[in-house]
C-alpha cells in the first residue's frame, strides 16, 4: 500500500496509508537513496510503500521509497561530513524570524534561503513578535521587506498577540506542503496553535539566561490541515549549514545575482576581486543590495568545498 511519512523518530516513523490510517512502521532491510550520505534514510514528507504487519496492533514495514520531487537539507548537527534531510516533497517553506527575544540574524536567514533556492523550494519569510518591536526593529523590518521583496520573497508581518498576519499566513498555507522553519523561540509552535489549535504543540518561552529559544519540537512531525494541504513542523535550528553547494555554484542560488552572472567578464568569477564583474558593478549600482552581497562574502568564507 503506498503511504506517506508524517513523522520520523529515527528508527520507526509514523506514516499515513492511502486507506487514510496511521501506522507504526520500520524500515525493511537498508536504503541507499540518490547516493546521498544522509543521517536519515527516510524522511517526512517521503511517499513510500508499505506492508500491513498487524492490522490490530496498526504496524507496518515500509518496503520501498518513491523517488523525491525535492527536500530540504542542512548539515547534520552531529556530523559534519554527512547531512540530515529535514523534510521532502514541498511545495513551499516558510522561515519564521524575529528581530528581537531570539534575534533571527540575517546570514541564517539567507542561508536558509540559499538551500531552499539550490532544491527549488519557493520560501517565505514570516517575521514574528512584532507586538515587541519598537521603533528600530520596525525601522529594519521595513529594510529587511524591501531588500526581500525585491528579489522576489514574500514577506510577512505577524502577531500572534495582536492577532496581525495571522490571516494572511494562514491563507499561504491552503492545498500546500509548507516546511515550517526558524530558531527555537521565534513563535512557530504558537502560530500553529494560533491557526490550527487542534494540534495543540508545546511552547516554550525563550531562556531567560541565554536569550536563546527553549526546543520544543524535538523532531520533525506533519500534520493535515483543515483547509487542505499540510504544514510540517520543525524542531528549531540554531545553524543551518549547506550541503551539496560549491563556492562557484553559491552566487546562483541569490537571485539578484543569479540575473546578472550572464554579464560576468569570466565564467568562473567569484565576485571578488576579478575585473568585469557584474555583481560587483551590481552593488554599486544598487540593483544588489549591499547587505546581501556581505552576506553572500560570509557565506562563501564558511564554506570548504571538500566537505561539498
Amino acid at each position: 500500500m503506498k503511504a506517506r511519512v508524517y513523522k520520523s523518530t529515527g528508527s520507526w516513523y509514523t506514516v499515513k496509508g492511502e486507506d487514510g490510517n496511521f501506522y507504526n512502521a520500520r524500515i525493511k532491510g537498508i536504503f541507499k537513496i540518490d547516493a546521498i550520505s544522509s543521517t536519515n534514510p527516510i524522511a517526512v514528507g517521503d511517499e513510500v510503500d508499505i506492508d500491513i504487519e498487524a492490522v490490530q496492533e496498526e504496524s507496518a514495514v515500509i518496503t520501498a521509497i518513491a523517488d523525491r520531487r525535492n527536500y530540504v537539507a542542512r548539515v547534520s548537527p552531529h556530523n559534519k561530513r554527512q547531512h540530515h534531510i529535514v523534510a521532502s516533497n514541498l511545495d513551499q517553506s516558510i522561515l519564521f524570524a524575529t528581530l528581537k527575544e531570539p534575534r533571527t540574524s540575517q546570514g541564517f536567514m539567507d542561508r536558509f534561503l540559499v538551500s531552499c533556492e539550490a532544491y527549488h523550494i519557493p520560501a517565505i519569510i514570516v517575521f514574528n513578535k512584532s507586538d515587541i518591536y519598537r521603533k528600530k526593529e520596525l525601522e529594519r523590518f521595513q529594510e529587511y521587506k524591501q531588500m526581500y521583496e525585491a528579489i522576489g520573497y514574500q514577506v510577512v508581518l505577524a502577531s500572534v498577540l495582536k492577532k496581525e498576519g495571522i490571516e494572511e499566513a494562514k491563507a499561504l498555507l491552503k492545498d500546500k506542503t509548507t516546511l515550517l522553519s526558524g530558531h527555537s523561540g521565534v513563535g512557530k509552535s504558537t502560530f500553529i496553535n494560533a491557526v490550527f489549535p487542534q494540534f495543540n504543540l508545546r511552547t516554550q518561552e525563550v531562556s531567560s539566561w541565554s536569550g536563546k529559544g527553549m526546543h520544543t519540537t524535538t523532531f520533525a512531525e506533519m500534520f493535515d490541515l483543515d483547509n487542505g494541504g499540510h504544514i510540517i513542523d520543525t524542531p528549531g535550528v540554531r545553524e543551518f549549514g549547506l550541503v551539496d553547494i560549491t563556492k562557484q555554484e553559491l552566487s546562483h542560488y541569490f537571485p539578484e545575482m543569479r540575473a546578472l552572472l550572464p554579464e560576468c567578464q569570466f565564467n568562473n568569477c567569484m565576485h571578488m576581486e576579478e575585473p568585469g564583474c557584474a555583481v560587483k558593478q551590481g552593488v554599486l549600482s544598487g540593483a544588489v543590495s549591499e547587505d546581501r552581497y556581505i552576506s553572500y562574502l560570509n557565506i562563501l568564507d564558511t564554506m570548504d568545498d571538500k566537505n561539498y
